[in-house]
């Protein structure tokens, strides 16, 4: 195979590459599916490597390898919000942010009824993915060129995901962009230290939910919750404390 570097952002993977070439395209697919995590030599995925080495995969199914872990769960799916998780495979897998709250909301959905494996295929078996990277390319961050289809807000809110080499996903458990979609706001690029509120709008929320009770028997229920603009966030944090899922959110006024 050899290997393709355009705009120090697109790595491409052909037939008959050196072992060097195979190393940086590795690394650069570990760099961007795992949010620029440090990745000891314990953790590296070595039956993938070799699969990728010997062609019996392509990159495509050595992100898919990287993603299905057990690594990427722990860092993203296991201490994350499940917003934040949707947040960070948009980011890794389409080099995105979300379109929009129904697009999370699909998500979510998602995961509940099929669960995590079919989750992580949506993004990478989607016709974006294979328009955008094809079978070869390492997934790389998008927004800062213009793409059929995508308003130019995702402009902004891949620059306040996507924050550089430097910056690690997987220290930030909650969502950064949850409020802007939800109230279909624009977005900061640069965010002041310490956070900065958002102004109040008339806009009201309807947050739909999935509880479970756990006691002689487990059982389910479904419940919602409208609130104003100003009340949300608080309120989705209230439900993730009592362990509920959300199942979507809705504006309603």
């Amino acid at each position: 195979m050899a290997l393709w570097v355009s705009n120090a952002d697109a790595t491409e993977l052909w037939n008959n590459s050196s072992e060097d070439d195979l190393q940086t395209a590795i690394r650069a697919a570990y760099r961007q599916v795992l949010g620029n995590a440090h990745v000891m030599e314990s953790q590296r995925l070595t039956s993938a490597e070799s699969m990728l080495r010997n062609g019996d995969i392509n990159m495509r199914g050595f992100i898919r390898a990287i993603a299905q872990s057990d690594l990427y769960r722990a860092l993203f799916f296991e201490t994350s919000s499940a917003y934040r998780f949707i947040e960070l495979n948009c980011k890794h897998f389409l080099g995105r942010a979300p379109l929009n709250q129904a697009e999370i909301s699909d998500h979510v959905r998602l995961y509940n009824e099929r669960g995590y494996e079919a989750e992580i295929n949506s993004y990478i078996d989607s016709d974006e993915y294979g328009s955008k990277f094809g079978e070869n390319i390492v997934p790389s961050a998008q927004g800062n060129r213009t793409q059929v289809g995508i308003e130019n807000v995702n402009f902004n809110r891949t620059f306040a995901l996507d924050r550089g080499f430097a910056a690690y996903d997987a220290a930030s458990k909650n969502a950064k962009l949850i409020g802007d979609i939800a109230g279909n706001r624009a977005t900061k690029i640069g965010f002041p230290a310490g956070g900065a509120a958002y102004a109040n709008t008339s806009k009201r929320f309807r947050i739909a939910v999935n509880k479970a009770k756990f006691g002689a028997r487990v059982t389910q229920s479904n419940a919602s919750f409208e609130v104003s603009y100003s009340q949300l966030s608080k309120q989705i944090q209230n439900i993730q404390k009592t362990g509920a899922k959300i199942l979507s959110i809705s504006e309603v006024s």
